[in-house]
């Protein structure tokens, strides 16, 4: 069997969730005015035997692709910025997939865990790469207590966490209580993560029943602001929204800016975790 096959057996068994962002950074990485490349992905794709024509039929259309990449460029630039003031930080992706951020964004100080369930971090080892001396897999739920111990042993190092594309599938108490474990455990970091509105998370239900195709959402985010009665010390720095951005290829729907319900329906959040006090 040859790698291409091997390839696509492993990948026809995971998520879609976790295809649809890699087979969107492969086809804009390969425009000539790419708004974010990612050479990994071009190539994972293109050994892949996997029918991507289901992701393309029923979420491939020049928005939804340009509002993920806007998303995962918007990542990068945040880790990035933080890495300039914190050149040796640790940064901990939660949920890592099959995305190459180090890559991206390595500054050959930071210490990088990719963090996800075990078969995906097999995948990983098999296509994209093993761990180095700076860059190291964490194979675990993101709510196993486990792997905070093993990065913990970096403190009181800069600590920046990020969840991409994940907490929206967990219910609120699964997501309120890791981010208060993280608040406990790591005082004065930084989360960044994205989350779905009330309305988005109804609407991709919906699609998910109609057309078969994607993950099932639980938790929604109205306001940024929310988080900080989950604890005391979860300050929100700032947020995001690709559907406010002004790209040109997104304008098509510029008209949903003027629709708070439709533009503020994906969003990226940014909080730093005060000293923590019990409640």
């Amino acid at each position: 069997m040859n790698t291409s096959e091997k390839t696509g057996q492993v990948l026809s068994s995971v998520s879609e969730t976790l295809l649809l962002p890699l087979y969107f950074r492969a086809i804009e990485s390969q425009r000539p005015d790419a708004l974010i490349k990612d050479d990994i992905a071009v190539r994972l794709v293109s050994q892949a035997d996997f029918d991507f024509s289901r992701i393309k039929h029923a979420s491939h259309d020049e928005e939804s692709q340009v509002a993920v990449v806007l998303r995962n460029r918007e990542f990068d630039r945040i880790t990035s910025d933080f890495l300039i003031n914190h050149p040796k930080a640790v940064v901990v992706h939660l949920g890592c997939g099959l995305d190459a951020r180090f890559e991206r964004v390595d500054n050959s100080q930071v210490d990088w865990y990719d963090l996800d369930l075990p078969d995906i971090i097999d995948l990983r080892r098999k296509f994209i790469g093993e761990e180095m001396e700076r860059y190291h897999f964490l194979a675990s739920s993101i709510f196993e207590a486990g792997w905070m111990d093993i990065v913990a042993n970096h403190l009181p190092r800069p600590f920046l966490f990020l969840g991409e594309g994940i907490l929206m599938y967990f219910a609120e108490e699964q997501v309120k209580s890791l981010i208060l474990m993280l608040l406990k455990r790591f005082p004065e970091a930084e989360l960044v993560f994205d989350a779905f509105s009330p309305f988005f998370v109804w609407a991709n239900n919906r699609r998910v029943t109609r057309t078969g195709f994607g993950a099932t959402a639980h938790w929604a985010l109205k306001h940024g602001k929310e988080l900080k009665s989950w604890g005391d010390g979860i300050q929100l720095l700032s947020e995001w929204y690709s559907f406010l951005c002004p790209e040109p290829r997104l304008r098509s729907i510029r008209w949903a800016r003027h629709i708070s319900l439709l533009s503020k329906t994906m969003g990226i959040f940014h909080y730093r975790l005060g000293k923590y006090t019990a409640g």
